[in-house]
């Protein structure tokens, strides 16, 4: 019987349905990395300060959290696939606006809607890297071929715009393909459309099974409850479980380290010390490609070596890395509004820049949502993790916000000195608080 069971499986439809889901990580990604290569376009266009290109770049980050606040509750009444392709729409009608933007404020609100689709699409962690390194290729072929990113590339619009509108190239993808994606057989059961989630499920695993599994979403949606917050606090003592504070570290250190300052700002960052436009485009497309493959080697190890071991690799590595930049950034000279390295301590900084990203993608990035995922009890599993994703979303926009101030009016030495001291603490933190979860089942886990 399982082999048969087992040979009814659409693998192809399976696939599809998991590819085209991945894709909301993609455009996260890209939507993140497209900004890099255009601040100088958005700093000239809308004479935008320091304080308020901080506010501009930032502003997809409160849209994702609304977005992921609103997306459960919005996929529970209209579906997941409906929710998506509210998504794709909101990507394709961003990236529109955002490359025809009249002032900064049209900007910012387009921006924003992005946010929207971001968190009401799914988010992985090499996907969110793979478009990131899409947007950084983007960027600099269209800047490549207009000689910079503000001058003029195609029907008399800068080539800052035509990043912007690039974007809905991928977000059509995403449309296009949601359409031959059917509806989540939970939502279809949760509606009184068990025929109708019978038939996806019949697709999917085959006759014998879908009878099954039917019967398996009917038990567990007559077990859930909608999370509470009140769900967190452990009763005995009135207080919020330790293990809501040990997953709000972890969400908010992964941000601590800076990591968004080189995915956001990386052309501005290394055009500040020295480096032409053209190299700077040059240097994301190297961290993107080098990010890749350290998600990929993260995957290898995850299950090998444990999570905690990477968390802690990660860490070391970051802290002496960011070490390093912050010494080269303090040994250059100041003049004209930019900061000149020698040329070894460039190349020094330049190394340590990628050998940082390489750490962080090689743990924190992808281990901190897989710990996340797995170290709640399942009692409390959709509060914590709603309080640790707002806690991430918040330490985003508040580095990803503050960085073009903090590097104009302190420095990039204190700057980048204070992301080295986020990531030795995070190495106490790792040490004292996580524990490990790999082979743990979630009904295992202490609150």
């Amino acid at each position: 019987m399982s082999d048969q069971r087992d040979a009814s499986i659409n693998l192809p439809l399976i696939a599809a349905i998991v590819g085209v889901a991945t894709i909301g990580g993609f455009m996260f990604g890209y939507d993140s990395g497209v900004i890099n290569g255009t601040q100088e376009g958005l700093k000239s266009t809308f004479d935008l300060s320091e304080a308020w290109l901080g506010i501009t770049v930032s502003a997809l980050l409160p849209g994702c959290a609304v977005g992921a606040f609103a997306a459960g509750r919005s996929a529970d009444r209209w579906g997941r696939r409906r929710v998506m392709l509210a998504a794709a729409a909101l990507f394709i009608l961003s990236a529109l606006a955002s490359g025809a933007a009249l002032s900064a404020v049209m900007m910012i609100v387009a921006r924003f809607a992005a946010g929207v689709g971001v968190g009401a699409a799914s988010v992985q962690q090499v996907m969110i890297i793979a478009g990131l390194t899409g947007a950084f290729l983007g960027n600099y072929f269209l800047a490549h071929v207009a000689g910079r990113s503000t001058e003029v590339l195609w029907l008399g619009y800068a080539a800052w715009r035509w990043m912007f509108w690039m974007q809905v190239i991928p977000a059509s993808i995403f449309l296009l393909t949601l359409l031959f994606i059917p509806e989540s057989p939970r939502y279809l059961v949760a509606r009184g459309r068990s025929e109708e989630a019978l038939g996806v499920l019949t697709r999917l695993f085959g006759g014998a099974a879908a009878a099954t599994k039917t019967l398996e979403i009917k038990g567990s949606l007559a077990a859930d409850h909608t999370p509470r917050l009140s769900d967190l606090i452990d009763r005995s003592t009135g207080k919020w479980r330790r293990i809501v504070w040990v997953g709000i570290g972890l969400a908010t250190f992964q941000q601590l380290v800076g990591i968004n300052v080189v995915f956001y700002y990386g052309a501005v960052l290394w055009q500040a010390v020295g480096f032409s436009e053209a190299d700077s485009l040059k240097i994301n497309i190297l961290s993107g490609t080098l990010s890749i493959a350290a998600c990929l080697l993260a995957i290898f190890l995850i299950d090998r070596i444990g999570r905690k071991p990477l968390l802690m690799i990660g860490s070391i590595g970051m802290a002496v890395t960011l070490g390093v930049l912050t010494i080269a950034f303090a040994t250059g000279d100041l003049s004209g509004g930019t900061l000149h390295l020698a040329p070894n301590v460039g190349r020094l900084a330049l190394i340590s820049a990628n050998l940082y990203v390489i750490f962080f993608n090689l743990s924190w990035g992808p281990v901190m949502w897989v710990m996340l995922g797995e170290m709640f009890p399942n009692q409390i599993r959709g509060s914590g993790l709603a309080v640790s994703g707002a806690a991430q979303w918040s330490a985003n926009f508040l580095i990803s916000v503050s960085f073009p101030v903090l590097a104009k009016f302190i420095g990039l030495p204190i700057t980048y000195g204070f992301y080295t001291v986020c990531a030795f603490i995070s190495i106490v933190f790792v040490l004292k608080m996580v524990h490990e979860t790999r082979g743990r089942e979630l009904e295992d886990m202490v609150g």
